[in-house]
């Protein structure tokens, strides 16, 4: 195996990526437990949502010609025929020249098609006065109006929000068919790395990138499980991987990844599998490794934390989202460059800013410092045709 293969486009590597993504088992849960997780089915309504016509107002339910020209002047007079109680089964009916008291929520009686504000009615014995006319619907929703029973309200793939929750719960779907929620196994190699409760001696660094991959693919709605530190020794991090793809469904291998020969990482994919992937067109982040191995996706990340970050952001986040079935989501804004940011053409760079005031500053620093992460508020793409962005440009910035 070369050193180094071809290197190929940002592009090009989110769609290995997502060619790769294998598919999940679905299973059903109690709805209380479905928060953020992948709808695998559609949810359709059991009954028409509302079931009956009812008020959106607490007032009088009227039949809207009967207020035709109501003002303050000339109010109309309608005959009160009573309440209807909120889950009353029976709303009674009103016939021309009547009215009947409604609560919010309330079900309109029979002949009713409009509801009345209570501010702008006045009840004087068995009697209203109605100031301000209506139309017919106004203040009212009707039976179906919201959802017809049989109709899509929540379709496949759709991550559950608790506005969701609470929808699914008013059509009675108190389990839902939900994609299974992926593991992702994290590995970091290097001799140089420590533990994170471990004090660095000369030459040694935290083990930052667990914990950076971990929270980033908890936070995209997968389970990661960790397999610790392991040293520059390729069957020790090929009998690692080979656990990893065990249990997980990808497997991320964070440093061992470089252009010479400690190029442990793609070894050890092309030895359990398929390396199809070596090198991207990617600044920080050159040295990606795609691959799969026993149908799993295996991805080589780079050392340094802020080029692991970029590595996540740019093509780990595509596989996540196409193995739960879901498109890539991100916060982004506009913003004015308050600088000149030059680039090489032909890479994709993404490059950390800070936003103040509609303006995002360019951050820059070598891959390898952390400060660029904490000071930065994301990033900015410059393509791989441009040769740069220029100060007071609109750019897109994805923000973290």
């Amino acid at each position: 195996m070369s050193l180094f293969l071809s290197v190929v486009s940002v592009g090009k590597a989110v769609e290995v990526v997502r060619g790769i993504a294998p598919p999940l088992e679905s299973g059903d849960v109690p709805l209380e437990n479905a928060l953020h997780r992948v709808l695998a089915e559609d949810i359709r309504a059991d009954i028409d949502i509302p079931g009956f016509d009812r008020s959106t107002v607490d007032g009088y339910a009227v039949i809207a010609t009967d207020t035709t020209g109501a003002s303050e002047a000339i109010p109309a007079m309608l005959s009160c025929q009573g309440r209807v109680g909120m889950g009353s089964a029976d709303a009674g009916s009103i016939t021309p020249g009547s009215c009947c008291y409604v609560p919010t929520g309330g079900a309109l009686p029979r002949g009713a098609d409009a509801a009345v504000m209570i501010e702008h009615a006045e009840q004087i014995g068995d009697d209203v006065l109605v100031h301000r006319s209506v139309a017919p619907g106004e203040n009212v929703i009707t039976r179906g109006e919201d959802f017809r029973a049989g109709t899509v309200v929540l379709e496949r793939g759709r991550v559950l929000s608790p506005r969701d929750i609470g929808v699914a719960a008013a059509i009675g779907a108190d389990r839902v068919t939900v994609a299974a929620v992926p593991r992702v196994g994290i590995i970091s190699t290097g001799n140089e790395v420590v533990p994170v409760t471990a004090t660095p001696g000369p030459g040694e660094v935290r083990d930052a990138n667990s914990y950076l991959a971990g929270a980033f693919v908890t936070e995209r709605g997968c389970r990661p499980v960790y397999f610790g530190i392991v040293r520059d020794e390729r069957e020790a991090l090929k009998a690692a991987v080979s656990s990893a793809l065990d249990t997980c469904d990808v497997v991320l291998v964070s440093g061992g990844s470089s252009k010479d020969e400690r190029d442990n990482t793609a070894a050890v994919v092309a030895d359990l599998g398929e390396v199809l992937v070596h090198g991207v067109a990617l600044a920080p982040g050159k040295p990606t490794i795609i691959g799969t191995a026993r149908g799993r996706p295996v991805i080589g990340l780079p050392g340094h934390p802020a080029s692991t970050f970029v590595v996540l952001v740019a093509i780990v986040d595509h596989l996540l989202a196409a193995m739960r079935g879901t498109a890539v989501s991100r916060r982004t804004l506009s913003a004015r460059l308050k600088q000149n940011i030059p680039s090489t053409r032909g890479r994709e760079d993404y490059v950390r800013v800070s936003v103040r005031d509609g303006e995002a500053v360019p951050i820059f620093g070598k891959s390898g410092l952390l400060n660029t992460l904490v000071q930065s508020d994301g990033i900015v793409r410059v393509p791989a045709s441009s040769e740069g962005l220029e100060v007071g440009e609109e750019v897109e910035v994805i923000l973290w």
